[in-house]
């Protein structure tokens, strides 16, 4: 006579409502497994569009637009060549962080993304473009995406069902964060960190930049906030903004010195 299933290895059950607190739980601990077996202590967060493409890529497009003649495909091509730019920012901000992260020895700083296509590719290749440059993808598992981009550290690709435990994550190893020009899902990222670090929930020191003053002028205007009351002319302090990868570089690395030397 064989022998039931015992519970956890009843996958009908582990994948059932009645087990979503064992999946909570299982995203808490694998990876922590997994950060503690590959000696994972601090991370640079990189935000942004999964949408961005890079400047090759781009081109085409907008030159595949033209050829078709369509209005409305041209505008939105170029629209797509007009935010390229960050690509490439962001693998030339990743890679000069690792780079500076290996050169200095101590802490291993890595860069660590939501693993996905556009802005979250471009940091994830920046970092694989030093030789022994190590990444992490925090993924999620989402209808329209096809996966993790191939950028990723063996071993520290991630794949999230809840945003919650992927943004904690997140926020946990974190010791700076750069913000480049996304949509809803990077806002709600930089929100909820924003309010934590607002709040004292998160009582390290944790640098925020967002990277593309032109985008964030036009879509995020703090200022009036201030005006408005809702925010203390204080809480404009939590974010410094930049347009170049070498200011950007400068003002990490001085922060996270600082807070070593603390």
């Amino acid at each position: 006579m064989s022998k039931p299933a015992k519970a956890y290895k009843n996958l009908e059950f582990l994948n059932s409502p009645e087990a979503r607190t064992v999946r909570i739980l299982c995203e808490y601990e694998e990876p922590k497994r997994r950060f503690e077996q590959h000696n994972v202590e601090d991370t640079v967060v990189c935000f942004g569009s999964a949408r961005t493409l890079p400047v090759v890529d781009a081109e085409r497009l907008l030159a595949e637009a033209k050829a078709s003649g369509d209005a409305d495909a041209i505008t939105q091509a170029e629209g797509k060549l007009r935010s390229s730019r960050y690509y490439e920012d962001a693998r030339a901000f990743a890679r000069e962080m690792t780079q500076w992260s290996q050169d200095r020895g101590g802490r291993d700083y890595l860069i660590c993304t939501g693993g996905g296509p556009g802005i979250m590719e471009a940091a994830n290749r920046g970092a694989a473009d030093v030789p022994g440059g190590r990444s992490i993808g925090l993924g999620i598992s989402l209808p329209f995406e096809e996966g993790l981009n191939p950028y990723i550290t063996p071993g520290l690709d991630f794949e999230f069902h809840y945003f919650f435990t992927r943004k904690y994550w997140f926020m946990y190893l974190a010791k700076a964060l750069v913000v480049f020009p996304g949509g809803f899902g990077t806002f709600d990222e930089l929100m909820e960190l924003l309010t934590l670090v607002q709040t004292g929930k998160v009582k390290k020191q944790l640098p925020i930049v967002l990277f593309g003053t032109e985008y964030w002028n036009d879509v995020l205007n703090v200022e009036k906030m201030v005006e408005w009351g809702t925010i203390s002319p204080k809480d404009l302090d939590l974010m410094y903004r930049s347009d170049s990868v070498a200011d950007t570089v400068a003002h990490l690395t001085a922060k996270l010195e600082e807070e070593e030397r603390a």
